[in-house]
């Protein structure tokens, strides 16, 4: 792939949308809601999504949209995975979205062991240890349900908080001690606004999906949420005039073609938005080499010229670039330059990075 992007290139077009190039976003929750939701089981990743796509901000700034603010949640949403997302947008996500998920998590704990009765105990559980406790973690939870006896052994615990969490019961709030605590939905969000119909919802969903991932297809779409090709195509056409035919999709008929250099190297974070925000990650990762691991994780990458040149790890402290290619001494030190800033974002002491 060249430096540059041609005319039916969508890489520049599609790093605008996600705030990678072009002007970044002041907050936590800009970025959020911008992209709508942010893949989250890896927590360092999803601070890490944030600070790529801001400047001047700590991950701090995140635990405070989560804790002090209110303002983010993380809970099971789109293809059945944890989310980031404003906790003004769970209200109509979660219906849209979280259902789809109930059929596999139920399976998952009747191959565990965990049958219907004691899933409905430990749900009862951790709501009356919620109640009565404040925000519980996860340590917090598994001691209250080992004491009920109820399953907590192996995936059997986060599967029964998911079933919690994808009947609208609780979410991850608030960081307690370094981690993030479940609390009730009701207590820490409030009352519910008027429901939103599930047209209207996916209108909704096509929209801001576009915005934060355009140009995109139905098909992108439909992956990226975790919803029937159908649905995905009933959101785009609700939109009627507000969005344009393009080479590699559709894009909001307000989106101004991206235009200039791609952005300057950067690492971004475990599970970044880029990497899964479409059917084909080939226009940034080509052959995927090194990128997402047998079992789907999906690693620290960084990006340079529009595309993926390394992996990254943060062993002891220290940033660890492992090249994917030869890379020329302007992207190194770019990369090296943002090391520096992921550090600090993240508020370890400073120290030079190890180039592979």
């Amino acid at each position: 792939m060249s430096g540059g992007a041609t005319p039916d290139d969508p890489r520049l077009d599609r790093l605008v949308s996600q705030r990678l190039a072009g002007p970044r976003a002041g907050s936590a929750e800009q970025v959020v809601g911008h992209l709508l939701g942010i893949q989250a089981q890896d927590e360092r990743g999803f601070r890490l999504a944030v600070r790529s796509r801001t400047e001047g901000l700590l991950a701090a700034d995140v635990d405070r949209g989560l804790t002090e603010r209110r303002a983010l949640v993380v809970t099971w949403l789109q293809r059945g995975t944890l989310h980031l997302v404003r906790s003004e947008d769970y209200w109509w996500l979660h219906p849209l979205t979280a259902p789809r998920a109930v059929a596999g998590n139920n399976r998952s704990l009747d191959q565990l062991g965990v049958d219907r009765r004691l899933v409905e105990r430990g749900v009862d559980v951790m709501l009356s240890s919620i109640a009565g406790g404040g925000p519980q973690t996860r340590h917090q939870l598994r001691d209250r349900l080992d004491r009920a006896g109820v399953p907590t052994a192996g995936q059997a615990l986060i599967h029964l908080v998911a079933t919690a969490s994808l009947r609208g019961l609780v979410v991850r709030g608030p960081m307690v001690d370094g981690e993030q605590a479940y609390v009730s939905v009701a207590d820490w969000l409030g009352p519910p606004p008027p429901p939103v119909d599930r047209p209207d919802a996916l209108a909704r969903l096509a929209r801001r999906y576009l915005v934060g991932h355009g140009p995109a297809s139905d098909r992108d779409l439909a992956k990226w949420a975790g919803i029937t090709l159908g649905d995905a195509r009933l959101g785009l056409r609700a939109l009627d005039d507000e969005v344009v035919r393009v080479p590699s999709g559709w894009a909001l008929a307000t989106t101004t073609p991206a235009t200039g250099p791609f952005p300057p190297p950067r690492l971004l974070g475990a599970f970044d938005p880029l990497l899964h925000g479409w059917v084909s990650r080939e226009p940034f990762v080509g052959g995927d080499v090194g990128v997402v691991t047998s079992n789907g994780i999906f690693r620290p990458v960084a990006l340079a010229h529009g595309r993926v040149v390394a992996t990254w790890t943060l062993p002891g402290g220290t940033v660890t670039i492992k090249p994917l290619e030869p890379l020329a001494g302007a992207v190194r030190a770019g990369l090296e330059a943002d090391a520096a800033e992921v550090l600090a974002y993240l508020g370890l002491d400073p120290r030079p990075p190890v180039m592979g």
